[in-house]
């Protein structure tokens, strides 16, 4: 577990709430004590606007502009879960957004690449990034296309909803990797993993009903 030296106050009332959330989350189903020990120690007040950090530790989604939401931390953890990266990996995130998710990768001793196609969330949440030193790769551009450059990885994580990405992501995972990405219509996804056994040889499993803004890009839902 990385041990991050954060620049932002992080007072006793957050991190008991904090703490409050993680057992709340343990009591959903989230079993994965990495994944609960990278919750507690990143500040999700930190992904927030100031006037809103009392809102942070509540289990929901929360608008952060640019029509685009930080998922609410049950979403956060499960899709982590199912990622079950180690230190050391090199996971690619499709949808920036707030940068919390890309926060509690690397808490977890991974190497991040995180992709965002909104320029003024690339701008303001790089900006975040570098004031908190976290170590996290991000690119302005369009996500459905994955990152071939910086690929292969250990790990995918989309973050927004699709509807038949997963062919153009796959692709650009090691042998073990695994693509965690909600797919479905506008309205509702299925939160699917796909894990790669051998080259051109991937198990597909479905993981319980989720919604999500939509994907756009070239591989996503078109404007």
């Amino acid at each position: 577990m990385s041990k991050i030296k954060y620049t932002l106050e992080d007072s006793f009332k957050h991190k008991g709430r904090r703490k409050r959330l993680v057992e709340y989350l343990k009591e959903k189903g989230i079993s994965n004590e990495k994944v609960l020990d990278a919750l507690l120690e990143v500040p999700r007040h930190f992904f927030f606007p100031k006037d809103f950090w009392d809102d942070a530790y509540e289990d929901k989604a929360f608008p952060i502009g640019s029509g685009q939401t930080i998922s609410q931390p049950y979403t956060v953890a499960f899709q982590t879960q199912l990622l079950s990266p180690k230190p050391g990996d090199i996971v690619l995130e499709i949808g920036t957004g707030s940068g919390y998710q890309a926060a509690i990768l690397s808490a977890m001793g991974v190497k991040v690449y995180t992709v965002e196609r909104v320029e003024e969330l690339f701008r303001s949440t790089t900006a975040l990034f570098k004031k908190l030193k976290l170590p996290v790769h991000c690119f302005l551009g369009d996500g459905s296309q994955g990152l071939p450059s910086k690929g292969p990885f250990n790990g995918i994580v989309v973050t927004a909803g699709g509807n038949d990405l997963a062919e153009q992501l796959k692709e650009q995972l090691v042998i073990g990797g695994r693509l965690v990405v909600p797919m479905g219509n506008r309205s509702i996804q299925k939160m699917v993993l796909i894990q790669k056994h051998v080259e051109n040889n991937y198990e597909r499993t479905e993981h319980g009903d989720f919604k999500f803004v939509p994907l756009l890009g070239k591989y996503g839902w078109k404007t």
